[in-house]
């Protein structure tokens, strides 16, 4: 078998489950929610490539893929940041100052 074969079918296979999508067969809303992840994650590994091969049209690509991918991530980002501050505030208020 050839290097990219494995790669070849996870296209496949995702390209599949997004055409049974739209083609109104659904598969429930955990896989609409992985695949909201997959295309963003999918398309910086693309531009990656595209960057890697000396392409210009790959940083078009994977930029555009990390501002999708940090819109579905901001939940989570603003989660992280509180949880940031709240240890920082903790860390002020026990440190002793002479």
């Amino acid at each position: 078998m050839k290097r990219n074969t494995g790669l070849a079918a996870l296209l496949i296979a995702f390209g599949a489950l997004i055409l049974l999508n739209k083609l109104g067969l659904h598969l429930g809303p955990f896989i609409g929610s992985v695949m909201g992840y997959l295309i963003p994650i999918g398309m910086v590994g693309l531009g990656y490539i595209g960057i890697q091969n000396g392409n210009k049209f790959g940083w078009i690509i994977a930029g555009i893929g990390g501002v999708i991918l940090v819109g579905k991530l901001a939940g989570w980002i603003i989660i992280l940041l509180a949880i940031g501050l709240i240890g920082y505030g903790v860390s002020m208020l026990t440190r002793r100052t002479v």
